[in-house]
């Protein structure tokens, strides 16, 4: 028996222990703050719940066909005309079994080995591994504040070399929740395409911007894949439920890996996602979409009074990307020492990525104001310990 050469090159999820180590700490009776995740602790929206628990109970759960319901995609399609006035064809999405499917199912039909894949650094940690799980090359572009730490055109111009083929983007970005500017999209959309290149653009956390100028890359190309999905802002992280908007070229190919890799996503969760469009769900989400935006003015500003740094403002997601070099060159070790003293979780920087990891923290405010206010003193109280 042998474990494959390929998983050397696959990257633990650190954060992921963090919160194994702070399950250990409730179980044993302690207070925890979880501050680590990006997973809402709000329910998931009542309707959404309701049909699924409704189709559930007919007794039929079924395969449904490998690229979703066509009810289904063509609310999604539907829902990007309402949104952003761009026309996709229901045939050109794919359920997919969360965001993490969608990017497979990318990788898989347009990816080869040894193919070079530049993403920004830091990043998602996941997206790195999956092209390598393709037996993909990995190029990692040291971004700062200057572009808001987001790939720019200049930067693919100077990094693309003759292996690269692809481009990885996600605005709003995790772990930074900074957005890519309108203008800059379009110039980085000419920049890979003039390389022939493919761009794969994140879009899970679209739902959840709280600042102007936020723009899909379908708005300006039908020759990206995007991804996203049911997780984030329609409440839906356990479900597994996202979508894939592949080029056109690509939808029998697509169609043919989905069919083999997922048979279908989950039917029960493509069923409640089909009430993720109603209008009673959108006024709902738009509630807690203003409730999230509340917190990370809270989360932003106690941050800068403690001494953390933050150089550009999250316009998105629910996360805060904060410089702790003031008080530690190790947010590893800061943030293990936080845990257990003072049972907050967060996550540290090398989750991310290798640019400058050990200075920044990661604060998800996902959780409730009351218990951020308490995160806070608790934080405050260790600092004075240090």
């Amino acid at each position: 028996m042998q474990i494959a050469n390929r998983m050397e090159m696959i990257t633990p999820f650190y954060v992921m222990e963090l919160l194994r180590r702070a399950k250990e700490l409730e179980a044993e009776g302690r207070d925890i703050i979880h501050m680590e995740i990006g997973e809402p602790t709000l329910p998931t929206p009542e309707l959404i719940t309701q049909a699924g628990i409704e189709y559930v109970a007919q007794g039929q759960v079924k395969y449904t066909p490998a690229a979703g319901l066509l009810e289904l995609r063509q609310k999604i399609a539907d829902f990007y005309w309402q949104r952003y006035k761009v026309l996709v064809p229901a045939e050109r999405i794919f359920i997919t079994p969360g965001a993490s499917g969608a990017f497979l199912l990318a990788l898989g039909v347009s990816l080869n080995a040894g193919d070079e894949v530049l993403l920004s650094d830091p990043c998602y940690p996941c997206n790195q591994n999956f092209i390598r799980l393709f037996d993909g090359e990995v190029k990692k572009i040291p971004v700062y504040a200057e572009t808001d730490y987001q790939l720019s055109a200049k930067l693919i111009q100077q990094n693309w070399s003759d292996k690269s083929c692809a481009a990885v983007v996600a605005s709003p970005s995790n772990p930074t929740g900074t957005i890519i500017a309108r203008d800059e999209l379009k110039k980085l959309i000419a920049a890979i395409e003039s390389k022939q290149g493919v761009l794969f653009s994140d879009e899970i956390y679209h739902g959840l911007v709280y600042e102007e100028g936020i723009a899909s890359v379908l708005e300006f190309t039908d020759q990206a894949f995007v991804i996203n999905s049911f997780s984030k802002f329609f409440g839906m992280t356990g479900w597994r439920a996202g979508w894939l908007v592949v080029p056109e070229i690509y939808i029998e190919a697509a169609e043919k890996l989905a069919q083999n890799i997922f048979i279908s996503t989950a039917s029960h969760s493509q069923y409640a996602a089909l009430a993720a469009f109603e209008e009673e769900t959108l006024q709902e989400l738009e509630i807690r979409r203003q409730g999230f935006a509340q917190k990370r003015d809270f989360l932003y500003a106690e941050l800068i009074r403690l001494g953390f740094k933050v150089p550009v403002k999250p316009a998105g997601a629910f996360y805060i990307y904060a410089d702790c070099s003031a008080f530690t060159q190790d947010s590893q070790q800061f943030a293990q020492q936080l845990l257990e003293e003072q049972g907050v979780a967060v996550t540290p920087g090398k989750d991310f990525g290798c640019n400058e990891s050990d200075k920044y923290i990661r604060f998800s405010y996902t959780t409730t104001r009351e218990r951020i206010a308490e995160a806070m003193q608790r934080l405050e109280q260790y600092l004075i310990n240090l």
